[in-house]
């Protein structure tokens, strides 16, 4: 029996081969041809257990966490017991009026962590921009040495 890929459909022949083994997150066709293996996790990943997502970790970060500010960008920094390092990214409209601006300066920020995690340890870090910082190569090099810092 024939099967069909995404890239020369056929209407007539099923999507995948009959008893294709399934694996997660795979191309119907690769898994069914048998190239596929299971991915290692991302060593510089950021998933979810590396981001600061409720109110409350905020919070608690903005009240008790150690207040470092360098080079106008302001970091609240707590140590844990265990764990990956998490980032949490606070920006307003006051920093960049138009939202594009405010997602590349989020990106530049998230790279640095990724890139720089390994020498962080167990800690949360929450980062505030400087108010008119402008989003580029220049802001990831001075980001990544400032996380370097962070991390001594």
């Amino acid at each position: 029996m024939d099967f069909w890929c995404a890239a020369a459909p056929r209407r007539d022949a099923p999507y995948c081969a009959p008893g294709a083994p399934r694996v997660a997150s795979a191309s119907p066709c690769r898994a069914a041809s048998g190239l596929l293996v299971e991915s290692k996790r991302a060593r510089f990943g950021l998933g979810a257990e590396k981001r600061l997502a409720s109110k409350a970790d905020f919070e608690r970060l903005l009240r008790e966490g150690a207040r470092r500010n360098r080079s106008g960008y302001i970091f609240f920094t707590s140590t844990r017991a265990g764990g990956p390092p998490r980032l949490g990214i606070l920006i307003s409209r006051k920093h960049a009026a138009k939202a594009t601006v405010r997602n590349r300066i989020k990106r530049c920020i998230r790279e640095a962590f990724r890139l720089q995690q390994a020498d962080l340890g167990p800690m949360d870090v929450l980062v505030r921009p400087p108010f008119g910082a402008r989003p580029g190569v220049a802001m990831l090099g001075r980001l990544r040495a400032l996380f370097a810092e962070l991390g001594r």
